[in-house]
């Protein structure tokens, strides 16, 4: 377990950011780890992936990342290798450009914090010629990203663009306690500290440092920190909407049909239920496998009936539960979830 005592400093100075090269380096770790049979939602999108791995041999280096992997699931490793992002919203050739630059003192820091008696093997070639090395990463970095992340890179955006904006609202009106107490994974919040499952036993202590969370759709359920920046925390999470990659929900039980059917129908009962998290029409036809009109239709009809409201947040319009929209699935909470409903591993 690794235990962060966050000071009030830090806590105040919460932020969130979206990175495209931390979802790469979670897609490809998923696909390193689970092979071409990946839990739903990843299963589809796991095999291409795990087919372009095999026959690719530009992407040979990013077996570092298998190793890195290996190597957390007992402690912390260097951070430099996933760079925290430099803007909110940062762009991939941005983040590759950043870790081609990555100063020789910076890695060697990292590596004499990590590896005090010994550097493996594998690490070398970033010791002894760092410029090299990072660039023939980066490079597979982003052919890796072009064949499997760049196809379902808009939908992904639109759905971590959404995560942001209720993330933000969060923490604007209930404060980063509240943003950090649902993270989910097998985390756990006991002001002032977060904790997170790991093998082996540590602890971090910020003193007035920035807490930088980023959401993730790569993240197959886990929370992970970074330790390294000397001004900065960075704990990625599971961000909503990872169901886009499987092209929508899984199908309902037909041994245990939604009671709340018979009453509003299949399609209406599907939207409100999917209320549970303030959502935007996209985001909704996107997780239901409906038509955006059909969700507008649907929507049109549940906040005319005073269960739902829209909300404006910017450009954008959430649609959210009223408080008759609460109690009345409440009084329907008896359906069992889909029998095909994803089975995610947690470390």
């Amino acid at each position: 377990m690794i235990r962060i005592h966050l000071d009030p400093a830090t806590l105040a100075r919460t932020r969130i950011a979206i990175s495209p090269l931390a979802e790469t380096v979670g897609a490809l770790q998923l696909v390193q780890r689970s092979g071409p049979r990946a839990a739903w939602p990843y299963t589809g999108w796991a095999k291409q992936a795990w087919e372009l791995l095999q026959a690719d041999e530009r992407l040979a280096p990013l077996g570092i990342y298998a190793l890195l992997q290996e190597w957390q699931t007992y402690g912390p490793t260097p951070d430099f290798f996933d760079p925290v992002p430099e803007a909110p919203r940062a762009e991939l050739t941005e983040e590759l450009e950043a870790l081609r630059r990555t100063p020789a003192a910076l890695i060697e820091e990292q590596f004499a914090r990590h590896y005090p008696a010994e550097l493996p093997e594998p690490l070398r070639p970033f010791r002894d010629d760092h410029t090299v090395a990072l660039d023939t990463l980066a490079d597979a970095l982003g052919e890796f990203w072009r064949g499997a992340l760049e196809p379902v890179w808009p939908k992904m955006r639109a759905a971590l663009d959404e995560e942001v904006v209720l993330r933000a609202r969060s923490l604007a009106s209930d404060g980063p306690e509240s943003v950090i107490a649902g993270l989910g994974g097998r985390t756990v919040w006991e002001e002032p500290v977060l904790s997170l499952p790991k093998l082996k036993e540590s602890k971090h202590h910020t003193v007035d440092q920035r807490l930088l969370l980023v959401p993730l759709i790569f993240a197959q359920e886990r929370v992970s920190c970074s330790t390294d920046h000397p001004h900065l925390l960075r704990v990625s999470y599971q961000a909503r909407g990872a169901a886009l990659l499987a092209g929508g929900a899984a199908a309902p039980s037909a041994a245990e049909p939604d009671r709340l059917v018979p009453l509003v129908g299949t399609r209406r009962a599907a939207v409100l239920r999917a209320l549970d998290v303030p959502a935007t029409t996209s985001t909704l036809a996107t997780r239901l496998a409906l038509a955006p009109s059909t969700v507008s239709e649907q929507l049109a009809a549940l906040v005319a009936s005073g269960v739902a409201r829209r909300t404006r947040s910017g450009r954008q319009v959430f649609y959210e539960l009223e408080p008759a929209g609460e109690v009345l699935l409440a009084l329907f909470q008896a359906a069992v979830e889909p029998s095909s409903a994803p089975v995610i591993d947690s470390p």
